[in-house]
């Protein structure tokens, strides 16, 4: 076993073993026992009571934090030459499309969320072996397939973020910076939170939200008493 280093024998000191702390606790705590020198993200991991090899029990949806995650999204818009300024007036940072399909095509990923058009997606569909992979591929249930482009580039840049729930039944996403205020992390994770209760299948059984817990990106994980988390 490797040697726990100081930082993360303080950290695991604040921590009180067994314990489920409420959502203002633990968001409070996260920037407590985070130590690193640059602006960590503030993660948020949601364990659900689904089954997501059946379709009838995946979860996937879309949620504007009010705070933003606190991260530059990138946003390449691969559309028309008509809607070219639309994108660029809403803030996409690349802008184009045949260009841009060449340069994906070359092995060019250098970018958070790529937002498209019906029209095109016969040309954008082509590039799924490569955005497939790293989860850029666009898809209407996320809102990224729209002829409203700067609509969606706008919402993205305000903190517009898709989700889906892993092989382990996991939704993970990040919520913010250790540099927001404690608030601003509870009002995040809750509205978080509670999108995923709005989404819960009708075929799911039992207990929905088994576990949650925050962490930063060097952090331990804080467990959360789930019913907590609407309490803000």
């Amino acid at each position: 076993m490797g040697r726990i280093t100081k930082n993360k024998k303080l950290a695991l000191e604040k921590i009180e073993k067994g314990k489920f702390y409420t959502l203002k606790e633990a968001s409070g705590l996260v920037k407590e026992i985070t130590f690193t020198k640059f602006d960590a993200s503030v993660d948020i991991d949601v364990r659900l009571g689904v089954d997501p090899r059946k379709a009838n029990q995946m979860v996937r949806g879309v949620v504007t934090l009010p705070h933003g995650t606190g991260k530059e999204v990138r946003v390449l818009a691969l559309v028309t030459p008509d809607k070219e300024q639309e994108a660029k007036d809403a803030g996409a940072d690349y802008v184009g499309l045949d260009d841009y399909v060449d340069k994906i095509k070359g092995g060019w990923t250098d970018v958070d969320v790529i937002i498209t058009m019906p029209p095109v997606m016969g040309k954008v569909g082509a590039l799924g072996r490569i955005l497939g992979p790293r989860g850029l591929m666009p898809n209407p249930k996320s809102g990224t397939v729209t002829m409203d482009i700067g609509k969606a580039v706008a919402e993205v840049k305000a903190g517009k973020i898709d989700f889906k729930v892993d092989k382990f039944g996991i939704v993970h996403t990040s919520i913010g910076k250790v540099s927001f205020e404690n608030e601003k992390l509870v009002e995040n994770a809750t509205e978080f939170v509670n999108t995923l209760i709005k989404l819960k299948p009708s075929a799911a059984k039992g207990t929905y939200v088994k576990s949650i817990y925050q962490s930063s990106t060097m952090s331990p994980g804080v467990q959360i008493e789930p019913k907590s988390v609407s309490e803000k």
